[in-house]
């Protein structure tokens, strides 16, 4: 596909067919199109869902999916599910704005243009969600069993081990993380399956996080020394938290001063710091 974005896979049993991962395509319009074509499969014909995580190329689609008839279980971490319902509320909200913003202008060949989700899709699709503990294996089918494991991608990532009826077994990554993350439980090593599906992002490239912490500590520096403000645009969910973490270091080491004020001007990341905040207490 040479896209990163969109994830949706597609496993299928004797009896049963179950997605793993159901994202929304991002990005240029040719690929933003994509959400608007049927699937390959009817949406009710569809057992379950499994989430790895909860970034919407990999969660986004899912009130697409419960639009068009899909009624079992969505099975996902708990902090996945909490998480996923701030991504798709917000997800929800830009496309009725855009579709809003579209008639009012007139640049939509669509008569009148609608949003692909609104947020009462939404809030049905939350009601699907059934948390399962990492570690746990669980029945999905009568066929088919599940267990997650830590992915260290961000908060309740997980990979996907399924087991079928036959013995054989699929491990599916999603997104995986770094070992080092501030916050974040490690990534969970793989323990072997006949079928690996695997994402690869970043996986061609040597991350250096000394020289990252360096690089951010010398830019907090020189900017305050010549009073000026720092502007950091970062990812609403995990980056504005090791962010957030990462200046109380600094704040720690006296690199940046106590008269200094750190704003996280984000509704999203706010929610999303509760949810991290929650689970840290948990």
């Amino acid at each position: 596909m040479r896209t990163v974005t969109g994830s949706k896979f597609l496993i299928e049993s004797d009896r049963a067919r179950i997605l793993v991962d159901c994202g929304l395509f991002q990005g240029l319009a040719d690929l933003r199109r994509r959400n608007w074509e049927p699937l390959s499969r009817a949406a009710a014909d569809i057992r379950a869902v499994v989430i790895t995580h909860a970034h919407l190329d990999h969660c986004g689609y899912l009130p697409r999916l419960v639009r068009h008839g899909f009624r079992g279980p969505i099975l996902a971490t708990a902090p996945t599910a909490r998480l996923a319902e701030i991504v798709l509320r917000d997800s929800a909200r830009l496309q009725m704005e855009a579709a809003q913003h579209a008639n009012e202008r007139g640049w939509s060949k669509h008569r009148p243009a609608k949003p692909l989700y609104d947020l009462g899709d939404v809030e049905t699709t939350i009601g699907y969600f059934d948390p399962v503990p990492t570690g746990t294996e669980i029945a999905v089918t009568s066929d088919i069993r599940l267990s997650l494991h830590h992915g260290g991608h961000i908060l309740g990532s997980a990979w996907a081990h399924l087991t079928m009826e036959d013995g054989h077994t699929v491990a599916v990554s999603g997104d995986l993380g770094r070992p080092g993350h501030p916050l974040l439980l490690p990534p969970e090593p793989f323990t072997g399956a006949d079928i690996l599906l695997m994402e690869s992002t970043y996986g061609d490239r040597t991350h250096d996080q000394e020289a990252g912490h360096s690089a951010f500590a010398a830019a907090i520096s020189r900017t305050i020394a010549r009073g000026g403000t720092v502007v950091i645009p970062a990812f609403a969910i995990d980056r504005t938290e090791v962010v957030l973490h990462e200046l109380g270091l600094l704040r720690e080491s006296g690199i940046l001063p106590a008269t200094v004020p750190v704003f996280v001007d984000s509704p999203m990341a706010l929610a999303a710091l509760d949810v991290y905040r929650e689970a840290v207490r948990g």
